[in-house]
């Protein structure tokens, strides 16, 4: 895997702008804040961001891969206040779940998700070496 920086681009802060990677490709559906029992976890943001992260993971890891094969993370929220008011809190999850790995990312706002109680879904790609 390797890490695309443009020359004179400035380096992004927690995400990657681009990443060549060559190998078996897991792709994960979107995950929502719900345990094993697809039960919520909590009403709160960080929390459900937390459980989305050990979900992914858990897929990974079902796959063969660790979080360090992330290649990419596609985040939809519904409320933008929600992410940008816990910014800190979600890097402190993220670091204990994910690591200092940092895919290419991208974040959309969205009406809603399938799952009334959800906050945050996030879908995955990862990469295993070949």
């Amino acid at each position: 895997m390797r890490i695309l920086q443009p020359k004179g681009w400035p380096r992004p802060k927690g995400f990657s702008n681009g990443i060549l990677a060559e190998g078996k490709t897991i792709f994960v559906a979107g995950q929502i804040g719900w345990n094993r029992k697809e039960q919520m976890v909590s009403n709160d943001f960080v929390e459900q961001t937390s459980q989305v992260l050990k979900n992914i993971v858990d897929i990974l890891e079902e796959g063969g891969a660790k979080p360090q094969h992330l290649t990419r993370l596609t985040w939809y929220i519904t409320h933008m206040p929600d992410y940008l008011n816990n910014l800190r809190e979600i890097g402190k999850v993220y670091s204990e779940v994910i690591g200092r790995h940092y895919p290419v990312m991208t974040l959309v706002m969205v009406a809603g998700l399938a799952e009334q109680d959800a906050k945050v879904e996030i879908e995955a790609t990862a990469v295993i070496p070949n």
